[in-house]
């Protein structure tokens, strides 16, 4: 279940300092991208009750990781409408709306 909360949605509260509330379908390219940045998500966490993303899954991003992202080339498609407003503070809309998930089953691209 994703979401800071693990309610699945991608929201926020004060305790959430790393802002988990943009809401990307995950691609393979970015799974690596986000595992060379020292975030594996890809890796079950069976502790953490974690199985482990694949393409195509939902997750809610750090806003400033999916800004990094966006920067090295490498963001993933975002579903605008279960992103949360205050990731306005971090990325433009713009730069997500330019990124808006195309409902495709199992993204592959970046």
């Amino acid at each position: 279940m994703t979401g800071w909360m693990r309610d699945g949605v991608c929201h926020t509260d004060a305790l959430d300092v790393g802002r988990h509330t943009v809401c990307a379908v995950v691609t393979a390219s970015f799974l690596s991208y986000s595992s060379a940045q020292g975030n594996d998500l890809s890796t079950p966490r069976l502790e953490y009750s974690f199985p482990g993303l694949q393409p195509g899954d939902r997750w809610c991003v750090c806003a400033s990781r999916w800004q990094q992202a966006l920067e090295d080339g490498m963001a993933p498609p975002v579903v605008l409408a279960a992103t949360e407003i205050s990731t306005l503070d971090l990325v433009s809309l713009e730069d997500l709306k330019a990124h808006v998930w195309s409902g495709e089953s199992n993204p592959t691209g970046g």
